[in-house]
């Protein structure tokens, strides 16, 4: 091993590797088994995210290396089942971070920062140490952060499995991991923390990271925690979504609910949602996002190229400027054609946008079904399609994402890539058969 000590925090993030260099995936979590007595507890492995998202297990056994830039496994062969926490066991980062505890003195309240890994002399790696922050019970003019304090771990308390799921934690730690996250990792990992470390790091984030990562969850998740924020949070977490995914979540809200959170939203906000609940959730109108990028004819290529550049704008909606008379919100005035993104980066800057309109390309009815949507697609090759309704008013735009969102099975964020015949390029164990007794630290966890 690269050193004697490995904080769990570090490793989040770390890329894994096999022995021959291949790619496995990356670090999310530390696996510990908690213990009755104040014995450190033993670290049982490691939770990685492969390329296809899913997360599985790997024993501590299986680990040759840890340098401060990879993790090195001593197999490219990992077990596919997807990563289920058993009842003894221990999420350091998702669940040990930011926990509240007591110096075993009883005279200084604590909080976890951090967890550091040292192996045995029987190769078993430990949670040795512990770096605390002094929690203060009493208001100080000094705003310096307390002193940060590595300790063993028989002199902390208040850290065994009922302290861990009963009592309140802070959520800092966990969302400095989420920094360099996308959102749809993000909600992978919320999904598998305990419920009440899951609204606990929900009311920590703020409104619009928060909007992102209920945008990648499951519908049933999604409901959960909306229902548990309170109703003016919940409504500014969904201002803060694009308008369709706030939609599709409002859909499938009791009425009551539904109303009441419109009328905790901003009108302004509120009102393109409004439309789009108008429309069966399987239309175009349905699909659509009310928020295209669009100009009006005499706007330049060199302003296109500038809204297209915007790194908050989905992918697959920069690929198409939609030109209409004013006003340029949705519904618009007269929707004069699209301006693909290929055609902006041929022609000189400051030529007007007029002179690159695609005119012929057809626009879809908001009340077109889903079959031809996806035939539309298809035929015409797009990521990205305009919706206008009979006098001509461009009413928004359908992209990919949202077509494959609704053609894939409900639960397809539940499950791993692989089980639509994706392969990652670990070579994998049979999900269906067990972990033998051959691997110690997989007969151990069970």
């Amino acid at each position: 091993m690269a050193g004697n000590r490995v904080f769990a925090a570090q490793l989040a993030g770390l890329p894994v590797f096999g022995p021959d260099g291949e790619s496995i995936g990356k670090v999310r979590d530390v696996v510990a088994g908690l213990r009755l007595d104040q014995q450190p507890p033993r670290v049982l492995g490691l939770v990685v995210e492969l390329a296809t998202r899913r997360r599985v297990f790997v024993p501590m056994l299986r680990v040759t290396s840890i340098e401060p830039n990879a993790v090195t496994l001593a197999t490219g062969s990992v077990n596919m089942r997807h990563f289920t926490l058993r009842p003894n066991e221990v999420l350091v980062c998702g669940q040990l971070l930011d926990a509240h505890a007591m110096r075993t003195d009883g005279t200084t309240r604590v909080t976890i920062a951090d967890a550091a890994m040292e192996p045995t002399r029987t190769r078993d790696w430990v949670l040795a140490k512990l770096a605390v922050r002094e929690r203060s019970t009493r208001l100080t003019l000094s705003r310096r952060r307390a002193a940060m304090q590595v300790l063993p771990w028989n002199e902390v308390a208040g850290l065994g499995l009922t302290d861990l799921t009963g009592q309140p934690q802070g959520a800092g730690q966990l969302l400095m991991l989420f920094d360099t996250m996308r959102a749809v990792d993000i909600a992978a990992t919320v999904r598998d923390l305990p419920l009440k470390r899951r609204h606990e790091v929900a009311e920590a984030m703020d409104d619009e990271r928060l909007a992102d990562v209920i945008e990648e969850l499951p519908e049933d998740d999604q409901k959960e925690l909306l229902g548990h924020l309170p109703e003016e949070r919940a409504a500014d977490v969904l201002e803060a979504m694009n308008p369709d995914d706030a939609a599709d979540l409002l859909a499938e809200l009791a009425p009551a609910e539904q109303r009441r959170l419109l009328e905790l939203m901003e009108p302004e906000e509120s009102a393109p949602v409004k439309r789009l609940l108008a429309y069966s959730s399987d239309t175009a109108g349905g699909l659509m996002t009310p928020e295209p990028v669009v100009l009006t004819p005499d706007a330049t290529i060199a302003e296109a190229l500038a809204h297209i550049r915007n790194a908050d704008l989905p992918s697959a909606l920069a690929t198409m400027i939609f030109v209409c008379r004013p006003p340029t919100a949705t519904p618009t005035g007269r929707f004069v054609g699209v301006v693909h993104f290929q055609r902006l980066l041929r022609d000189p800057p400051a030529e007007l946008v007029a002179s690159a309109v695609d005119t012929d390309l057809t626009a879809l009815r908001p009340e077109a079904p889903l079959a031809e949507v996806t035939r539309y697609f298809a035929a015409y090759n797009l990521a990205c399609a305009p919706v206008v309704d009979p006098e001509d008013h461009l009413l928004g735009a359908v992209t990919v994402d949202d077509v494959l969102d609704h053609l894939l099975p409900d639960d397809w964020r539940e499950t791993g890539l692989h089980d639509f015949g994706l392969t990652s390029a670990v070579d994998p164990v049979d999900p269906d058969t067990p972990a033998g007794p051959a691997d110690p630290e997989e007969a151990d966890r069970a």
